[in-house]
């Protein structure tokens, strides 16, 4: 089957605005769970701009599914991941001045920087991921790192339209079908909302989609549980 993960990052968003403790995300990644979600993932940013430490502490011991850390590869995150050891851990790229993360990891051009990393998080029992374009060097980067799990960016097929987005679709499925042929688990993210995630969904070889913004943006109008509800049923859908 596949997996839905539900990213619950900007109900701290919302939260954070008012610098109170409500909307709480621990709540809506029970909610979530509750509607059927197979994982919860979390992005910790360096400047903690949404999710904070104590998020991430009160989810670990709050959820009976897996949590998925997504961290940014540093020393810091690192030591934090090891503290809480996640069912998971999904390394991405970020920078301080933008919205929302911007693209892929470079893990081919960060290769050495990344392999204590990978070898530290695998050592403390967290599963790890890499988000990455849907490019045959990364994908090789992966294997060389030794990570079991890559993340496909489909940021890219979200913004595209006709001819383009179906020219991204096959890259996203030609990179699917490359990892998987070299041992690699495959999961996709970034954009995907009710319109556009069949053709994603329908990739024979990703088994985790990872949701986040556009379900907590739907929950204000349906409320969250059935906003996942209506995903989980388009992705089987798509799926057969």
């Amino acid at each position: 089957m596949l997996r839905l993960g539900v990213n619950i990052d900007h109900v701290a968003t919302v939260r954070n605005a008012r610098g109170v403790g409500y909307p709480d995300p621990v709540r809506a990644a029970l909610l979530a769970a509750e509607a059927g979600a197979d994982g919860i993932t979390a992005h910790l940013r360096e400047d903690r701009r949404h999710i904070t430490d104590d998020d991430i502490a009160r989810l670990a011991a709050a959820l009976t599914i897996p949590l998925n850390l997504e961290m940014a590869a540093t020393d810091e995150m690192l030591g934090i991941a090891l503290r809480h050891r996640p069912h998971a851990a999904c390394i991405v790229p970020e920078k301080r001045e933008e919205v929302t993360t911007e693209g892929g990891l470079d893990a081919a051009g960060q290769f050495e920087r990344l392999v204590p990393m990978v070898r530290s998080l695998a050592a403390g029992g967290i599963r790890v991921s890499l988000f990455v374009e849907p490019d045959a060097r990364q994908i090789d980067a992966a294997l060389r790192l030794g990570a079991p799990v890559v993340e496909l960016h489909t940021g890219r097929y979200a913004d595209l339209e006709g001819e383009d987005r179906e020219g991204e679709l096959r890259r996203l499925a030609d990179a699917a079908a490359l990892a998987m042929k070299n041992g690699i688990e495959v999961h996709a993210g970034h954009g995907l909302t009710f319109d556009n995630v069949g053709p994603v969904a329908g990739i024979r070889h990703v088994r985790e989609l990872n949701i986040g913004h556009f379900l907590i943006g739907e929950a204000l109008f349906v409320g969250l549980g059935d906003a996942v509800r209506t995903m989980r049923d388009a992705m089987d859908a798509a799926r057969g």
